[in-house]
């Protein structure tokens, strides 16, 4: 059994790594209408818990059209500094022919040491990933070499920044719902949608208004 001076000593540990390397935010990507939904919830909900949402039930749109994870369901899938840029491909084909567009959110990076978090050294759905926990599982997604995608091996690089994981699809999964509580700011590609989602923290007043910054080679 997890004591709390375990969890304690655990998560000064996480905090160590996140220093060590540099980690200054953890992302989360969404369309416009699912942005609308975690504004208005205050929260970024599992797929699990999104349709059991009364304020988001007529807005609901998923990044992709199937979630084969089906057992990580009620997770919120995040990534270490950069986007999953695979990930944010495909769902930008699945929604091509929809009138939608995209942010990206930035949370203080110490959410990785909150309870229940799990770190995937790969994409989730991959057979050769590697899921754990706590200290260990943060590590894995820095190692030398990692098994991606068909198992290929995916090494680090020279001059790699310390704080980009090894595959850049590489992901962190959060239980259930994850608070707007350490939502730092929001990114987007075009400077009329910062202006459009500083707008839209008005319709909010229970949830506090970030900085909306138009950086574009965050979705690249």
């Amino acid at each position: 059994m997890t004591t709390t001076g375990d969890a304690t000593e655990a998560k000064e540990s996480i905090e160590s790594i996140i220093a060590d390397r540099g980690i200054s935010e953890v992302l989360h990507f969404t369309t416009n209408l699912g942005l609308l939904g975690i504004l208005g919830t205050s929260a970024v909900l599992s797929r699990k818990r999104l349709p059991l949402e009364k304020y988001v039930e007529h807005i609901y749109t998923p990044n992709c059209s199937t979630r084969k994870d089906r057992v990580w369901l009620d997770y919120v899938n995040l990534s270490v500094s950069r986007i999953n840029g695979s990930m944010f491909d495909a769902s930008e084909r699945w929604h091509e022919v929809d009138n939608v567009w995209w942010a990206a959110l930035s949370f203080e990076a110490d959410v990785l040491g909150d309870p229940g978090v799990y770190f995937t050294t790969t994409n989730n759905i991959y057979p050769s990933v590697r899921r754990a926990t706590g200290t260990d599982g943060l590590n894995a997604l820095f190692a030398e070499v990692v098994s991606g995608r068909y198992s290929q091996p995916m090494a680090r690089f020279a001059g790699q920044p310390a704080h980009w994981t090894t595959d850049r699809q590489a992901e962190v999964l959060y239980p259930g719902r994850l608070s707007l509580a350490k939502l730092q700011c929001i990114y987007v590609r075009e400077e009329h949608h910062a202006d459009d989602i500083s707008g839209w923290f008005a319709s909010f007043p229970s949830t506090y208004a970030v900085p909306v910054t138009c950086v574009p080679e965050v979705f690249t």
